[in-house]
């Protein structure tokens, strides 16, 4: 039975774990008093958030999102991946997303919780590594307002911060099976979290982590049993979520990331390692090359400010007994600073500065580890005269990065770490660690709160509308299926608002907010023959060119391009188009003054009406062939055909590898149309036959497949778990009662049993 001093370990455990929590959230309020919208920023408001607002209607109708025809190279949500789709917890967030109104609201909301996993999940890590749980609150609340995570991932790249989240956990229960305190579950669902919300980073950092809990694990047990069954269980969950990026490798061909196995470096989004000797200084604007320049525009090397500085108050003698115990974590360490210097391009994944996150967990679990189990004020005075050199040597760094008119900046930020190091060592002598980690606690909002507040506005924010029902009361209320040609790189600063460009403009998935269709869309992979035939980028602009192009006749349906794809109402911005209302509508269109008095766009909209609403996905058939629509979904067209001499019918479906066509139930060829469109030869002689046009992911059954052999190697793994600590249970009774019995007392722990079992 559990004793009272176990209980009461139990109870300040909890303590500190709410702590965490509270830390968290009083955080967050900081960030938000500097800048109410600093968590619905650039892909956050353009991207994630109305994403979300798709995949949960299509959920709260009962429909599986994985494909909308009419978005084109945006609409393919199982090949893009961060949609999320095998992610339970992020299925959660879209389902609940319908139900807010504000977007600001929805995207804190969603990013605090993140936030707060996160934190718990450090705080696990810690206290698996046996530190204090008091300094596990401080790594836990401050990894969440380190640089990166909070000008970034929080900011606007909210899957990397819910990977980060669930990678943290995952990293806990790694130890504690590797020593015997928990079974493989745990470790498996972690992991399948983190890879499959379909952000590729995570799931190769978490990769990155067990191979370093492996190695640590090997390195302090001396057996390498413990850290085989834990590479088990993790490969047992990349084979689970493997189904996330399979549709996405095997139509690779087709995609902007097609299949590269180079390696290259050419600086960009590489970070120097002399920028770790900043990492304490919270004014420090970091030196690399990025889309801001040399010069960043925010501290996003930060780490912590106690980190570097704290270094000093180690015992450094006593550590190196600990060294093996946690090697796991500085193997990991080494691992991310190595990549966070390059190169910038390792085949599919580029930009390694993605990786300072890990690097910044890493360091904190190193630093609030060894001064928890190993800090010291013996010898104070040379301590401290170390501590206050370390700090001078964050000045220097932080200056050399940015030198010009931040001399003084950085030195009072300088002078602020040591009065507040100052502070802390004297409460830790006078009252012990509790009182110092609790002022360590104190001083993360406040440094977050200058940090944003210094600068406001985000240079990556977009501006968007926050409130769905006013976006949708001033955006016009187009019916159909629009497609927009403008470039979102010219939106004037001052006009991007709510009574400005965003009255009738859109970047990235940003009409999902009003409600209304476009084209338009927000995708990282794209599609390359698209992409080219009508010039569009990656937030759904498009260059001047793409209006002559969208005309262009197509030869084997002799139809212009934007009616095979079966678009109502084109909306040209005027910054790009100033002169093309003046002249002659195109065939078939005409100029509409709608919405009045608009200053940003142009509208063209069809003499015949609507027309992706007549005929299902049908654009176009040959002479003497007859083709009517009988059902549609995102996945299926289902049409009746009729041919004397045979011909094609062409569907508005982009041609994503995966489709195919059966008559009646017999197996047709699909082709594409240039290079774009899904199309069928009917064969002739063809009478009332059924024409049915699928798509299904590539891989789908393979990733069925795989998905069972991981949930079945996870179960026997769970089995075998249970069966050895039944025996160690058993054998733990047995001893326990023998040596009662000679009149001594026994207290083995668990992971101690299990690994006199493993040997």
């Amino acid at each position: 039975m559990e004793d009272d001093g176990m209980r009461g370990t139990r109870r300040i455990t909890a303590g500190w774990a709410g702590v965490t929590v509270l830390g968290v959230i009083v955080g967050y309020v900081g960030v938000l008093l500097a800048n109410a919208r600093h968590f619905y920023t650039d892909d956050t408001e353009a991207q994630y958030v109305p994403l979300w607002l798709t995949v949960g209607r299509h959920l709260r109708n009962g429909d599986f999102p994985g494909l909308e025809p009419q978005r084109w190279m945006a609409g393919n949500y199982l090949i893009e991946g961060q949609a999320s789709l095998f992610n339970p917890p992020q299925l959660l967030v879209a389902a609940i997303a319908p139900s807010f109104d504000n977007m600001v609201v929805l995207a804190t909301v969603v990013k605090l919780a993140y936030s707060i996993i996160l934190a718990l999940g450090v705080f696990r890590i810690c206290l698996a590594y046996r530190a204090q749980p008091q300094w596990a609150a401080v790594a836990g609340v401050a990894i969440c307002f380190s640089g990166w995570l909070l000008f970034l991932d929080q900011a606007t790249w909210v899957l990397g911060l819910a990977g980060t989240a669930w990678l943290a956990h995952a990293w806990a229960s790694a130890v504690r099976y590797a020593r015997g305190r928990s079974g493989p579950i745990p470790v498996f669902v972690f992991l399948f979290f983190t890879i499959t919300v379909g952000y590729v980073w995570p799931g190769v950092e978490a990769a990155l982590m067990i191979v370093a809990v492996a190695a640590g694990e090997w390195l302090y047990q001396r057996s390498p049993w413990p850290s085989l069954r834990l590479l088990l269980a993790a490969g047992c969950a990349g084979l689970a979520g493997a189904i996330t990026y399979l549709p996405s490798l095997l139509s690779s061909e087709v995609t902007w990331r097609v299949a590269d196995n180079s390696i290259h470096n050419d600086g960009f989004m590489t970070v120097p390692w002399s920028e770790s000797l900043s990492a304490s200084l919270p004014t420090n604007l970091p030196s690399f090359n990025s889309w801001f320049g040399l010069i960043q525009p925010f501290p996003i090397v930060y780490i912590a400010w106690f980190l570097i500085p704290g270094l000093a108050f180690v015992d450094w003698k006593a550590a190196a007994k600990s060294a093996r115990e946690i090697s796991g974590i500085a193997i990991f360490a080494a691992i991310t600073l190595i990549w966070t210097a390059g190169p910038a391009m390792l085949g599919p994944l580029r930009w390694p500065a993605r990786v300072l996150p890990m690097l910044a967990m890493a360091l904190l679990l190193l630093g609030c580890v060894l001064l928890s189990r190993h800090g010291s004020l013996v010898n104070w005075r040379t301590r401290g005269a170390v501590a206050v050199a370390l700090v001078a040597v964050l000045w220097v760094r932080a200056v050399a990065s940015a030198p010009y008119d931040r001399i003084q900046v950085h030195l009072a930020a300088a002078l602020v770490v040591i009065a507040l190091g100052a502070v802390v060592t004297l409460l830790y002598a006078k009252w012990g660690p509790t009182a110092a980690c609790t002022a360590l606690l104190a001083t993360i909002a406040p440094i977050a709160y200058y940090q944003v507040d210094e600068s406001f506005p985000h240079p990556m924010s977009w501006s968007l509308p926050e409130s769905r029902s006013e976006a949708a009361a001033r955006f016009p209320d187009f019916d159909g299926t629009t497609l927009q040609l403008g470039n979102s790189q010219a939106f004037p600063g001052d006009a991007k608002n709510s009574d400005g460009v965003y009255t009738s403009l859109v970047v990235g998935f940003s009409a999902e907010v009003p409600g209304v269709e476009y084209v338009n869309g927000y995708t990282p992979i794209g599609h390359r023959a698209f992409s080219d035939r009508i010039c569009m980028f990656w937030e759904g602009s498009t260059c001047a060119e793409s209006l002559g192009k969208i005309f262009e006749i197509e030869p084997k349906t002799g139809k212009p391009i934007v009616d095979l794809m079966k678009v109502d109402r084109i909306t040209l911005m005027r910054l790009v188009y100033p002169d093309v209302r003046w002249h002659p509508a195109p065939a078939g269109w005409h100029w509409v003054d709608y919405p009045p008095n608009d200053k940003w766009i142009w509208v063209l909209e069809r003499d015949s009406g609507p027309i992706s609403t007549t005929n299902g996905r049908i654009a176009a058939t040959a002479d003497g062939v007859d083709a009517v629509s009988l059902t549609e979904s995102g996945y299926t067209s289902t049409a009746r055909v009729s041919s004397e001499n045979g011909g094609r019918v062409t569907f508005a479906r982009l041609m994503w590898p995966g489709y195919r066509a059966t008559l009646d139930g017999r197996d047709l060829d699909v082709e594409a149309v240039d290079d774009i469109f899904v199309s069928v030869i009917v064969p002739a002689g063809t009478e009332n036959a059924q024409l049915e046009v699928t798509w299904r992911p590539p891989g789908m059954y393979l990733g069925i497949a795989i998905f069972s052999l991981g949930v079945t190697g996870i179960g026997a793994l769970q089995w075998w778990f249970v069966r050895n600590r039944r025996r160690s249970d058993g054998l733990l009774l047995t001893s326990s009662v023998s040596a009662l019995g000679d009149g001594e007392v026994v207290d083995r722990p668990r992971d101690q049993s299990s690994k006199v079992l493993a040997r």
